[in-house]
């Protein structure tokens, strides 16, 4: 569902848009029901995580994306806006290899991630036997797990590998992404 709608009639430079009146995203969480007003910025940001392809995004990301767009927008203000979406649960932030922090959205469903070390391209993933033995193992020590996270740095086997190449285009046949 779309966050904004157009008004065509305004006459300036700029896009004008309006809020909803519900604003809603997939897995319908509103940023009312989580104790934070619905202001431009915040509901921009949320955007751009509902229709990245890429679900891990720094602030620089969305900042560019921002950018890019005409928003006028500082960096700090993106910094400030992720912080308040991971204290209200609606973002979860991971540090992986890189040094720098990414967010992705709370779908309230558990995966785990893998890493490639050359490019910093994430995958996620969900395998059964791996949480099975997960569970084993905590059980033989004399744990029940509450939580985990698992992420797995790795190497790309491709031979030529792109990702050493730089560059989305790169990255995305390395991978296997698709448009």
């Amino acid at each position: 569902m779309a966050l904004f709608t157009k008004i065509d009639n305004i006459t300036c430079d700029y896009c004008v848009y309006l809020i909803l009146e519900e604003t809603v995203m997939d897995d319908h969480i509103n940023l009312k029901k989580t104790g934070l007003k619905a202001t431009l910025p915040r509901l921009k940001v949320l955007s751009i995580f509902e229709n990245s392809e890429d679900k891990h995004l720094s602030a620089e990301d969305i900042f560019k994306v921002m950018i890019s767009a005409g928003d006028e927008v500082g960096l700090a203000t993106i910094y400030r806006v992720l912080t308040q979406f991971e204290q209200a649960g609606l973002l979860i932030r991971h540090h992986f290899e890189s040094g720098k922090a990414v967010f992705e959205l709370n779908q309230k469903s558990h995966h785990d991630h893998i890493v490639c070390t050359q490019c910093g391209y994430v995958q996620e993933f969900l395998n059964d036997d791996i949480e099975r033995i997960q569970e084993q193992v905590a059980e033989e020590l004399g744990f029940k797990i509450i939580d985990h996270s698992l992420y797995i740095s790795a190497d790309c086997t491709k031979n030529p590998c792109n990702c050493r190449l730089g560059g989305k285009n790169n990255i995305d046949k390395c991978h296997k992404i698709s448009d």
